[in-house]
């Protein structure tokens, strides 16, 4: 299956008036991807209780909402709350019981048993609550990765794209940063995930020739793919540019080697890196939206995360402002037909 790249939409939680609104938009959401009226009322549900918590223990916030692919043809609801506040009481907020304020109090333990995934991670930074409803006639399971993106000053064009592709034990993913912003760079990106798109898995060099041959004519850009088999145990990394990428596990981290140049304008031939012993790790890809230099070490215990929080918790604290910016967190475990 081939996943292709989208903003994050992102709503500010700074009053008790956007509770409805971001309660509507959800509902909305799910109603548009194929949920029914119950499952598109679990996703107002869960919509009101994650913001209604927000305001609560944070005063103010954000709700990011995301529709996934999903391997039968359908879609899920992603939602997470995003905040800087400290003081985050986990335990008390997963009681049942616990009142969110001006809710049915249900608590965010009884909430998460309406969610086919829920994940949350808090220290003195603040919190990042993760929640994703499938429609209940979808048996499969989670697809364990997790993108944050956002465009500069939330331009509907965005110059940073992302894909990924999953075919049996196999995963390639993709990221490209089109030179500036705007819709010239999108122009770019588009054009080289285009190219990605009809051949994720092949020859490497072949591959980002293909990508450069595609994004000739536009500003060009930076591009970055990782190709992760698990039968070999092994991933496959090529990189033009400063796109950004580690390969993590409880224990340690390594960098992934990228060469310089543009393309769609000049580069030497990229030749790939191979990287042996991955299976359980996490990749982790990054335009230079992002501040280079962080350790998944000062967040103890997020490796252990979904990826989606993951991603999450690296753009609110590392995100540069100047830029685009992408974060894309996947598990390199899971197998997918």
């Amino acid at each position: 299956m081939n996943i292709t790249g989208s903003l994050t939409q992102v709503l500010p939680i700074e009053d008790s008036s956007q509770i409805g609104h971001a309660r509507r938009t959800a509902q909305k959401l799910a109603e548009q991807h194929g949920f029914d009226e119950n499952d598109a009322g679990r996703v107002a549900l869960v919509a009101t209780e994650l913001t209604s918590n927000v305001l609560k223990h944070a005063q103010r916030g954000e709700f990011h909402l995301r529709v996934l692919a999903r391997p039968d043809n359908g879609f899920g609801i992603e939602m997470q709350t995003v905040d800087r506040a400290q003081g985050f009481d986990l335990d008390a907020c997963l009681a049942d019981g616990f009142s969110t304020g001006g809710t049915q109090g249900i608590g965010l333990g009884a909430v998460s048993r309406q969610t086919n995934v829920f994940d949350v991670y808090a220290d003195h930074r603040g919190a990042v609550l993760l929640a994703r409803i499938f429609p209940r006639n979808d048996r499969q399971a989670d697809i364990r990765f997790g993108v944050s993106q956002h465009s500069l000053h939330a331009d509907p064009a965005c110059g940073d794209v992302w894909h990924l592709a999953y075919q049996d034990c196999r995963i390639s993913a993709l990221v490209v940063d089109g030179l500036g912003h705007g819709e010239d760079a999108e122009r770019a990106g588009l054009a080289g995930a285009q190219a990605f798109a009809r051949a994720p898995f092949a020859d490497p060099v072949v591959l980002m020739e293909d990508l450069h041959q595609e994004m000739l004519g536009t500003r060009g850009g930076a591009v970055a793919f990782a190709q992760f088999d698990s039968q070999r145990d092994g991933l496959t990394f090529a990189g033009v540019g400063n796109i950004g990428a580690s390969l993590l596990d409880p224990a340690k981290s390594r960098g992934l080697a990228s060469h310089p140049g543009i393309v769609g304008g000049q580069y030497r031939k990229a030749k790939p890196f191979d990287y042996a012993h991955v299976n359980g790790h996490l990749l982790i890809m990054y335009s230079d939206g992002l501040l280079s230099r962080w350790n998944l070490k000062d967040y103890p215990g997020l490796v252990h995360r979904h990826p989606s929080v993951i991603a999450s918790v690296l753009h609110r604290d590392l995100c540069r402002g100047r830029d685009d910016v992408t974060v894309l967190v996947v598990d390199l475990e899971a197998t997918h037909g």
